[in-house]
């Protein structure tokens, strides 16, 4: 098996035991960029150069014992929303196309007290706003399962990479799905933590009381890694809990016998793909063959919750976007008489068609006449949805749903079609409105050779369990061992 194909805990063990080094690895990553990055267009800025030198620099210090962390040399990548000092943070925008962060967001602080290894910056949807990251500015990120197909979004430079063996793992950021749905389309582990569980001071906003930042991982072990390193209470975000400390690692017990699954019947009808139904009705039998209990019952808050999230999502995007004015910092128009000029011109230059669409939109429900009728009604039902979710964990440990309704779809075949790709997040959404943790795990391919995500959720604070749940089906059907990309022109 070639070095990037390995999973992060294998890695781990190879350097521990002088199998490897920590050049060798951080070259096989970089020469595997070089090999593939211009098929999959994964990257807005790479750092191959950087991470060559930064990988020599703490291999000499691990050989003279002055680094202990047992992670120090692994690679990684990071969304472009994500400020790491010294770097490019562009949110695939023309806005941000020449920002470079002053500081490191508090998740960068936490892996550099690891010593990861920055690889680079890694494409996305402008400011997160998208499903299948062709609403990027500054590169097309193809699936590496087939080039022609899109590879989710918004996260889904970071998904992209990771299936395609670019990094080992990645930082994503989730608002409405925006970790789980790319990990669906290219056959990774993608987890969307509890809304407060890790820091987003650093993360650039689109809309604040959704966002959050999570690992995508080749594998759920890898996915519990990295989790280990991001969570903490953070001072400088407001919205940052601080919980007791759980090694979720220690969690994955392989064995979820007596687990109470609910099947939301709402999430398995009309819009779900009979493929996407098959591989998820195979994952519950399997299920049910570990010893774990499932159940159908009816989650009905969850067809509001579509329209809820994009309700909400806008108005906040509205208000966090208004800071790009063409003055502080970030793209400014060359073309202006006036003050209003600037501010007009700056904008709709750097702006793109989906960013300017959901600034209208949530312009519109915060404005007088409209508040009342839309956002205030928006955060009621977010209210009943929560409740809901709060009903069904009195039951359940565990519900069980496809990530997407579809699998990756051909490049251009959406992107003019907003409500149709608003549709896409349709499985995802309520767990960002409701602060859930969810989990996409891969569950099969297609007649095609496209894969397929299972999405679980779980309570607030029950990633240990989501983890487990996820790990136990993982270690039953190898999916990394039957199926890899094929790079299918």
């Amino acid at each position: 098996m070639e070095i990037t194909e390995l999973t992060v805990h294998e890695l781990q063990e190879k350097i521990k035991n002088k199998k490897l080094t920590i050049s060798e690895v951080t070259k096989a990553y970089v020469d595997r960029i070089n090999e593939k990055e211009n098929d999959v267009n994964c990257f807005i800025t790479t750092l191959t150069d950087e991470a060559s030198e930064k990988a020599k620099e703490i291999e000499n210090k691990v050989n003279k014992g002055e680094i202990k962390s047992e992670l120090a040399g692994i690679p990684i990548g990071i969304k472009d929303n994500i400020c790491v000092k010294g770097v490019r943070t562009t949110c695939a925008s023309k806005m941000l196309e020449n920002f470079i962060s002053p500081y490191d967001a508090t998740v960068m602080e936490r892996l550099n007290d690891e010593n990861l290894v920055n690889l680079g910056k890694l494409n996305m949807d402008e400011f997160a706003m998208g499903a299948s990251t062709e609403y990027s500015a500054l590169a097309k990120t193809r699936n590496p399962w087939d080039l022609n197909k899109v590879p989710g979004g918004s996260s889904g430079g970071s998904a992209a990479a990771v299936a395609a063996n670019l990094v080992p793992w990645a930082l994503g950021s989730d608002t409405g799905g925006s970790i789980r749905q790319p990990a669906a389309f290219c056959g990774v582990v993608g987890l969307k933590p509890t809304y407060g569980l890790v820091s987003r001071y650093g993360l650039v906003a689109f809309a604040s009381s959704l966002d959050q930042i999570g690992p995508i991982t080749k594998d759920v072990k890898d996915s519990a890694m990295l989790l280990n390193i991001l969570v903490g209470h953070d001072e400088k975000d407001t919205t940052s809990l601080d919980m007791p400390k759980v090694d979720y690692v220690a969690s994955l017990k392989n064995d979820v016998k007596g687990l109470k699954i609910g099947i939301p019947r709402e999430l398995y009808g009309e819009g779900i793909n009979n493929e996407v139904k098959e591989s998820l009705q195979k994952a519950i039998e399997k299920y049910k063959e570990l010893g774990a209990e499932v159940e159908e019952f009816s989650l009905d808050i969850a067809e509001y919750a579509l329209a809820t999230y994009y309700i909400i999502a806008c108005a906040e995007a509205s208000s966090n976007l208004g800071r790009f004015d063409g003055i502080r910092y970030g793209y400014r128009t060359k073309n202006y008489e006036n003050l209003e000029d600037m501010y007009k011109n700056s904008r709709s230059e750097a702006f793109g068609d989906e960013v300017k669409r959901r600034i209208i939109l949530g312009t519109y429900v915060l404005s007088s006449g409209y508040y009342d009728a839309y956002y205030k009604k928006a955060q009621q039902v977010r209210t009943l949805v929560k409740k809901e979710f709060d009903k069904a964990f009195e039951k359940y440990d565990v519900i069980l749903t496809p990530t997407s309704p579809t699998v990756a779809f051909e490049v251009g075949t959406r992107s003019n079609n907003p409500l149709e790709m608003y549709l896409a997040d349709i499985c995802t959404v309520s767990v960002n409105v409701a602060g859930l943790p969810g989990i996409s795990v891969p569950c099969g391919v297609d007649s095609n050779g496209m894969p397929i995500g299972m999405q679980l959720i779980g309570n607030r604070f029950s990633e240990a369990t989501l983890l487990n749940t996820a790990y136990t089906y993982e270690q039953a059907t190898k999916f990394r061992e039957n199926f890899k990309p094929t790079f299918k022109k």
